[in-house]
């Protein structure tokens, strides 16, 4: 990806909208927005980075059916976009409407206006944007990771951000600081509605962002969607409204539509009919909030009882090897066999379908092998002498230019990978189905497609993957980990840690038996037994447990359910 950061500002305008972070709203949410957000035809209004214009029309006409006189909406509606040539789009559109877009739409970065020597101002109007204050928020602020957030923006960004009281990193992606400066320009009764990634709800840097929203807004509402509704990318997003207001007391919902066809019938069932949950000032992950509130409150309960086991208490897990590049590095047997590699490979769990059971042993190797599978990962320390074949096998590397990406690059040896260990188990890294950890019985490693797990207490891992495997640890994940468009649920090895497990060392499972069931797609007897364990040592009874599994359903299936407006989303 290009590195946007390193780059000037014309440079990146000539970007392709991805790489800047322009998904652009599509018209039914445009229109929401704005019928959600703007009340009163005296509204004033900002559009923080209004890109080609799509929500600033929408805001504009809005306002106009409310009946504003287009002077009225030249002296409420403001926007600022970063980019002249998305500026001159939008002021053209704004056109279209019989309005001057000069008078609505400044060209400049947000950032700099909010600072507090700035003087960008709008054409018909000398009052800097840092002064103004407005009853709505409407926008889709750019999705700009670390690496394409342009620095000196940055810099700005964060600074805002930090008048704000918080505390934003490096991972930060540009959205939030968009959020939280847009937010702080707000009225004390104003609303705030914008397109956001989903990441607001269930990524750990987004943790302080939650605590602050939750915070400084008495009501919220996320409307999210069961398709993918930006077409063309795996981008999952949900609508953010939130209002503010007096009280101690904050609120939150979540409404899930299966498409953009819902949003005419919510905007109205909004204000008439909609009942909120309990909002707490936390970094939790807002996940839960899909649930009902019977379901929260048992998660809730559970989070707080100190007697159920975290899977810190007894393991850590790590990320697993980084090639640099797998195609080079991972070896199938007749590759070894033909590049005369033996001795300097070690076997190698490369893919999740490669562990079908909760125990990884020898015969499974066997069979990869047997498949053609990449079951072999170069191994060849810095000291070793280098044979012949050796050379011969760098050389080619050499050739194929295997040596110039990045993780290589950086390495004394570029062939030298390092961090080869065997783990006692395997903990799956991306999930579909459930989460799942597999004993090791080789002296196996994988790459980072899989979390490697080390033992941190005397125990057997193989008691240990069978304890995993229960309807408390699987409901805790969906609400932990993180979901991405295609489905796929992600589990960061920091995350993992903080899993519940039943794990008590007289658990005594038969993990023989449990494997053997998990081969043959036997999951609903492997929990029977498990829920006993849950039942026996956590004292949950048969309704607590029927929640459990309704909860892991019930979020599971949300996100494997999920579908792109454009193709079928792909998994692991």
């Amino acid at each position: 990806m290009q590195d946007c950061a390193t780059l000037d500002l014309p440079a990146i305008e000539t970007l392709k909208p991805k790489l800047r972070g322009g998904y652009y709203t599509p018209a039914p949410i445009a229109r929401f927005l704005a019928q959600w957000v703007i009340r009163s035809k005296d509204d004033r209004v900002l559009e923080p980075s209004c890109g080609d214009g799509q929500l600033v029309v929408a805001a504009a006409q809005q306002l106009l059916e409310r009946g504003a006189s287009a002077d009225e909406v030249h002296n409420q509606l403001r926007a600022t976009e970063l980019f002249q040539s998305e500026a001159s789009i939008a002021r053209s559109r704004l056109a279209d409407l019989g309005l001057n877009g000069f008078q609505i739409v400044s060209t400049g970065d947000f950032f700099t206006a909010l600072g507090t020597q700035s003087e960008l101002s709008f054409t018909h109007n000398d009052t800097p944007l840092k002064d103004l204050c407005f009853d709505a928020v409407i926008g889709n602020p750019p999705f700009l990771r670390y690496h394409t957030f342009p620095e000196e923006q940055r810099q700005k960004a964060f600074a805002e951000m930090q008048r704000a009281g918080l505390q934003p990193s490096r991972l930060t992606n540009a959205w939030v600081p968009f959020l939280i400066a847009s937010a702080q320009r707000l009225t004390k009764t104003g609303r705030l509605a914008m397109v956001i990634p989903a990441e607001l709800l269930q990524v750990g840097y987004a943790g302080e962002t939650r605590a602050f929203l939750a915070r400084y807004f008495a009501a919220i509402t996320i409307v999210s969607f069961r398709k993918l509704v930006f077409d063309g990318i795996q981008q999952e997003i949900v609508l953010l409204l939130a209002e503010r207001g007096a009280g101690t007391t904050h609120y939150i919902d979540v409404v899930e539509l299966d498409d953009l066809g819902g949003l005419p019938d919510l905007s109205s069932q909004l204000r008439v009919n909609h009942s909120h949950k309990l909002l707490t000032e936390t970094r939790d992950k807002w996940t839960q909030y899909y649930l009902n509130p019977d379901e929260i409150e048992l998660i809730q309960l559970l989070s707080k009882r100190a007697d159920i086991p975290k899977l810190n208490q007894f393991a850590r897990a790590e990320v697993g090897v980084v090639t640099g590049n797998n195609a080079y590095f991972v070896q199938r047997e007749q590759d070894v066999a033909a590049r005369q590699l033996q001795g300097f490979v070690r076997p190698l769990v490369g893919r999740t379908a490669q562990l079908p059971g909760l125990t990884y042993t020898t015969s499974d190797h066997e069979n990869q092998r047997e498949s053609g599978a990449g079951c072999w990962l170069l191994d060849i320390p810095a000291s070793t002498p280098l044979t012949e074949p050796l050379k011969a096998y760098i050389d080619e590397g050499h050739r194929a230019e295997a040596h110039t990406g990045y993780k290589c690059r950086i390495r004394p040896s570029w062939y030298s990978v390092p961090s080869i260990w065997t783990p006692s188990a395997f903990l799956f890294r991306q999930i579909y189905r459930y989460p799942k950890m597999v004993a090791n019985y080789t002296d196996a490693t994988s790459t980072d497609t899989v979390h490697r797990v080390r033992l941190t207490q005397p125990i057997n891992a193989g008691q240990l993957a069978g304890s995993f495997y229960n309807v408390l640890t699987f409901a805790f994940a969906e609400i932990m980990g993180r979901s991405y468009g295609g489905g796929v649920l992600e589990i960061e090895p920091g995350e993992t840690g903080h899993l519940p497990i039943p794990f008590f060392v007289d658990n005594q499972l038969d993990v023989e038996q449990l494997d053997t069931l998990e081969r043959a797609g036997k999951s609903a007897e492997i929990l029977a037994v498990t829920n006993r364990i849950l039942h026996n040592k956590l004292g949950l009874d048969q309704s607590d447990l029927q929640r459990l599994t309704a909860i892991w359903a019930k979020l599971s299936e949300r996100r494997t359910g999920r579908k792109s407006v454009s193709r079928k989303p792909t998994a692991n």
